[in-house]
């Protein structure tokens, strides 16, 4: 196996037009999960790597990929990508395409959302990598618009996402209708128990390659906890720390739900901390690709964003994220705080806590095996008082918590009724 002291992307047997486009891209050195994959991808290995976003995991594998496919070659795709949402997948294929850019190469995305005309005319002019959302490919498959039978390699992207969003049944449906006889690849920023098994339905005899145990946060992010007591609070802190425009210059805020996405970007707007934009499921496709774009290109100062849609966002010099609210599906913590830190810069996560959402924050603190301290809020925040429905709601919602871990838990509400 590579050994780790790959250093030069000399060492790997590329072609001219791959090493120019690597420094075109202006990678100097590749990447733990790079040095680690690429031989043995290159080599005809199944592979399964385990790298937290941010590490370089995509070039990791389209580089092989880009070099095994080589030049355009009839109309059907030899090599196949499915990613979870819209967005990676046309993350992704601009990453390919970038990679690709001094060969021939048609790199096609096919995602669900919008019409499907436009894809199926560009599909008709030849494709030789696919990358897609699964429900989109099956539909174009059935559509008899997608030709599978020329496929040499499928990858697997953020496949533990695909798990987490119930992807296992359409998946089996597309590893029936491609050739058993490829290369399989996965690539997952944890390894849970539901990767696992998919790990073991589709590949034969892979390498595992792990460069950070599993659910493991990046160094080089610095993790700020702080306690607030309540809604408001957040955002009179959330004000507080876009106050300083010079420190928070490129920054990703964090929301639960829809709901509170749109309000922190309305508040936002309202006080002048943007430029700002908020994307999630309800916000149209083109909508959600320009504010990424938007954001990218350093046109915005803000983006708002929901777990699901903030997938394939690939942004350098993102100096902050900001957890507005603790995540509760508790690897998408390890994704958040991924987007700051990429690409060898340093960042700083920084994440709100109510006393609902402690236990919450313990359990993440169990997948990431640190503990996080939590900070007092700067006395220049102004501490609203909290709402007697929110202290209701919160207090019901600990309650709940505590039924969870002791069943004979019996609730505050109940002892309280019966004193």
């Amino acid at each position: 196996m590579q050994s780790t002291t790959t250093k030069s992307w000399l060492d790997f047997a590329f072609n001219k037009q791959l090493l120019q486009a690597i420094d075109a891209a202006g990678y100097t050195q590749p990447t733990e999960v790079q040095q680690k994959c690429i031989p043995l991808i290159l080599g005809g290995q199944e592979v399964i790597g385990i790298a937290q976003t941010g590490t370089g995991k995509t070039a990791a594998y389209a580089l092989p990929l880009i070099m095994k496919v080589r030049y355009a070659q009839g109309t059907d795709p030899r090599a196949l990508v499915l990613a979870p949402t819209k967005e990676l997948t046309v993350q992704l294929a601009q990453h390919i395409r970038t990679l690709a850019q001094f060969t021939d190469l048609r790199i096609v995305p096919l995602y669900g959302g919008v019409g499907p005309k436009t894809q199926i005319e560009t599909l008709q002019k030849g494709v030789d990598i696919l990358v897609a959302t699964p429900g989109r490919l099956m539909e174009l498959y059935l559509a008899k618009h997608v030709v599978t039978k020329q496929l040499k390699t499928l990858v697997l992207d953020e496949a533990d996402r695909m798990m987490d969003m119930g992807f296992m049944p359409q998946l089996r449906r597309i590893f029936e209708i491609i050739p058993p006889k490829r290369q399989n690849l996965l690539f997952s920023a944890t390894f849970s128990d539901k990767v696992e098994r998919l790990s073991q339905e589709f590949l034969e005899f892979p390498v595992k390659i792990e460069v950070t145990p599993p659910a493991t946060t990046a160094k080089q992010v610095a993790q700020l906890v702080y306690e607030v007591p309540n809604l408001k609070t957040k955002i009179h802190f959330l004000e507080h720390l876009l106050s300083d425009r010079a420190a928070f210059a490129r920054v990703m805020v964090f929301t639960r739900t829809k709901e509170a996405a749109d309000q922190v970007t309305h508040y936002l707007e309202r006080k002048g901390l943007g430029p700002v934009r908020v994307i999630h499921s309800n916000k149209g496709q083109n909508s959600r690709i320009n504010a990424m774009n938007e954001f990218r290109e350093g046109q915005l100062r803000v983006l708002v964003s929901t777990d699901v849609s903030a997938r394939g966002i690939d942004v350098v010099q993102v100096s902050h994220v900001i957890n507005f609210d603790v995540p509760v599906m508790y690897d998408d913590y390890v994704h958040r705080i991924g987007r700051t830190g990429r690409a060898f810069e340093t960042g700083t996560a920084i994440t709100m806590v109510t006393p609902a959402e402690v236990y919450h924050l313990k359990k993440i603190e169990d997948l990431i095996r640190q503990k996080l301290p939590l900070k007092k809020l700067p006395a220049a925040v102004a501490v609203a008082e909290t709402l007697a429905d929110e202290q209701q709601e919160m207090a019901r919602e600990i309650d709940r918590q505590r039924q969870r871990e002791d069943p004979d838990y019996q609730g505050a509400f109940h002892e309280r009724k019966r004193k």
